[in-house]
């Protein structure tokens, strides 16, 4: 009974999550475009399932993930065995990347490319080692208490001078990557790690400390992808780079076929299924073998995991069903109006609804909250990432549009993040690189990639390859100057409201 009303809560919250994009779509579509989507029954099935799938992938999170997440982090802490912590965080990472379907395609179809000179496994590998190298040194971080913007300015600093001697044709690709390595089940994994070890920890605050290891994981990506396109280009691996967009657009016309087969369901269920377990497998094998405990609450923790499989299915066979079909259609349209404005807003509004509908950043911001004791409201925050990711999308589809070099808009918009990075309080720092890598996930990247791609395609002398990626990086990007720009003003709030009672004593 208890779990049937926080599930009803649940989905009493994600119908109001998806609202804005059905009410973006509906707008679009009855004053803009003035068309009737072709089977609105089977849109707004699809996002009824969306609705429960959010539901109970939050329900499951919050009563297997992260309790299971910090009881481990709690138990490493108190073994005082910082390599074995250590070893765990890389082995996440690593286990969750080597698995990521989309990496799979890109690196099988590299492969083929090259006739075999580009090894698919070798491809997958070198992605997988940056992300558990990433999450393995922001938990070294935790553990030495070392300030975070140390560590991600030097990372930014590294990334912009390889900008200038990559090609043009892997820079939009390698700025993406550090989108689409952070999964919708390995990020609150990730946050519930470092929260925990942060909370373990005598000293550590868990805001300051506990956040920052999903910056690490979008980081290194960017500077592996870079360093490997260096490598394979200077050797010939522009075939590679071409490999690579053609996969990419395979998965996004696949999203649009695979609601009208039936028996592609089951696939899709034995995909999550496959994407989960090698981080089940990691956990327990943490849990018998290192720590030797049972894991507290099994059954609960069990049925918290399987509520998370299957909202997350639910949520994928949703999306499939209402939201991708008429996205990517709604695209195409507004490119033939010939109607730049309209494309801009398009891509603003889609920003902001699907970032507000993240399950991601659903659970960060509810994780947020509470171990800042309201400090910091969920909803406030999730608008300022939202808001975030709108205005890069919209400058991003502005870039493809107009045909300037991604690497202008990027070097200067870090430039922005390291001086917000000195101006804002420490407490939100760490949330505001995080927030970079949660709003890049399963409802945003899919969409976000058919618009690069669907208006680099139809725009004359836009090139899909230079042209059509890049869109996540914004969408990454800008989410850590407006959650800054959030900590800054409040925190001048504070300041003025604090001094307010002097000054009228005076």
């Amino acid at each position: 009974m208890e779990q049937l009303k926080l599930f009803a809560r649940m989905l009493r919250g994600s119908l109001s999550d998806l609202a804005p994009i059905i009410a973006v779509i509906a707008f679009f579509q009855i004053f803009i475009l003035q068309q009737m989507p072709d089977d609105p029954v089977s849109i707004a099935t699809g996002l009824f399932i969306v609705a429960v799938g959010l539901a109970l992938f939050i329900q499951g999170l919050e009563v297997g993930i992260f309790p299971v997440g910090e009881n481990l982090a709690q138990e490493f802490a108190k073994k005082g065995s910082a390599l074995w912590l250590l070893l765990f965080a890389f082995l996440i990472g690593f286990s969750t990347t080597i698995a990521e379907p989309a990496l799979i395609a890109i690196a099988d179809k590299a492969a083929v490319i090259s006739e075999g000179k580009i090894d698919a496994m070798l491809l997958r590998l070198t992605v997988a080692l940056s992300v558990g190298s990433a999450i393995a040194l922001g938990t070294f971080r935790i553990l030495t208490g070392h300030p975070i913007h140390f560590y991600i300015i030097t990372g930014y600093v590294i990334v912009v001078v390889l900008t200038f001697f990559v090609p043009p044709e892997i820079v939009g690709l390698a700025y993406d990557s550090g989108g689409v390595t952070t999964s919708t089940v390995t990020v609150p994994l990730v946050a519930a790690l470092g929260v925990g070890l942060a909370s373990s920890i005598r000293g550590r605050n868990p805001v300051i400390d506990g956040f920052g290891l999903i910056a690490f994981a979008s980081l290194t990506p960017m500077i592996f992808v870079q360093v490997y396109g260096l490598i394979e280009y200077a050797v010939g691996g522009k075939e590679i780079i071409e490999a690579m967009a053609q996969s990419v657009a395979v998965e996004v016309e696949h999203s649009r076929t695979v609601a009208q087969h039936a028996w592609a369901l089951v696939l899709e269920l034995a995909d999550v299924i496959k994407d989960v377990t090698p981080i089940l497998v990691v956990i327990f094998f943490f849990q018998y073998a290192i720590i030797k405990k049972q894991v507290p609450n099994l059954p609960r923790i069990v049925f918290g995991i399987v509520l998370v499989i299957l909202g997350l299915y639910a949520f994928i066979v949703g999306l499939e069903m209402g939201l991708f079909p008429i996205g990517e259609t709604m695209a195409l349209q507004l490119t033939e109006r010939d109607n730049q404005l309209l494309i801009y807003l398009f891509a603003f509004l889609i920003g902001f609804s699907t970032t507000m509908a993240e399950p991601a950043l659903l659970a960060i911001a509810h994780k947020v909250q509470d171990i800042s004791a309201g400090k910091i409201n969920q909803l406030v925050l999730r608008i300022a990432v939202a808001l975030g990711v709108a205005i890069g999308i919209a400058l991003g589809a502005y870039r493809i549009v107009a045909g300037d070099p991604i690497h202008y808009y990027i070097i200067a918009g870090y430039t922005i993040v390291i001086i917000l990075t000195w101006l804002a309080p420490r407490y939100i720092i760490p949330i505001a690189y995080d927030s970079g890598g949660v709003t890049t996930s399963t409802v945003t990247v899919p969409l976000v990639a058919a618009l690069g791609l669907g208006l680099a395609t139809n725009i004359e002398g836009r090139s899909p390859l230079i042209d059509g990626f890049g869109l996540i990086a914004f969408a990454s990007l800008f989410p850590m100057i407006t959650v800054m720009a959030y900590g800054v003003i409040t925190e001048y709030g504070v300041k003025r409201a604090s001094s307010k009672p002097k000054e009228e004593e005076i």
